[in-house]
């Protein structure tokens, strides 16, 4: 799809962000929001692929979960957010653009990747985004339950943490998920620092997975 087509189709969503009095973004002219959030969602097309069925970890406001819909009618993409007030706000977006392919579940992570697919999300899914949503050991974790073995987090984030990836790497034998990639997509993003982190899933979901909820934000595995 090119870029006239996605303007056409994200079109009602970057007008919701404009003229909503619920609109959860403080970048509200479609010409900003179209650099601030569509051109960073799209930066991470390339490690998203073309998969199934792929779940967007914390939406917000809907990105990059909206945009990856819009760019890839043949995946199904759930919106994970635990704020009701912001999953409304997703659904109104999916409905705006006509998104058959694109529904919010307003239910915390962890309660979704619990229960078993097809009424849950667990091990349900080839990709996991989260954008800006936290610490990579946390996302990864968040991420395990809901992948297939071979799935991928694909994860966007600023400048580069070195104790941040450290930390990942402490948590790998808790989590069966490994660092696959990091890329800098900054030009693309139209962010001078952006990065794209990608972490595979290498082994079966732990027993112990998901945590409580809540335990992987307050507790990463690998925190010193």
């Amino acid at each position: 799809m090119n870029e006239a087509e996605l303007r056409e189709r994200l079109g009602p969503v970057l007008d919701l962000l404009a003229h909503d009095p619920a609109s959860l973004s403080s970048v509200r002219h479609p010409n900003d929001a179209w650099r601030v959030h569509v051109r960073d969602s799209l930066s991470g097309l390339e490690f998203v692929g073309t998969p199934d069925r792929l779940a967007d970890v914390g939406a917000g406001a809907g990105f990059p979960g909206l945009v990856l819909a819009a760019a890839l009618p043949a995946t199904r993409v759930d919106l994970i957010e635990s704020v009701s007030r912001k999953a409304e706000f997703v659904e109104r977006a999916i409905a705006a653009a006509g998104l058959a392919n694109a529904r919010a579940i307003d239910a915390r992570s962890e309660e979704w990747a619990a229960a078993p697919a097809p009424e849950g999300g667990r091990e349900a899914y080839e990709v996991v985004t989260a954008r800006a949503v936290g610490r990579l050991a946390t996302l990864a974790e968040l991420a395990s339950p809901l992948l297939r073995r071979g799935g991928t987090l694909v994860a966007w984030k600023g400048r580069r943490d070195v104790e941040e990836e450290a930390e990942l790497a402490r948590a790998v034998p808790r989590l069966a998920m490994a660092p696959a990639r990091i890329a800098a997509v900054g030009e693309r993003a139209g962010f001078e620092h952006r990065h794209i982190h990608a972490v595979r899933k290498v082994g079966p979901t732990p027993e112990n997975l998901p945590r409580r909820a809540g335990l992987a934000k307050r507790r990463p595995f690998g925190s010193s």
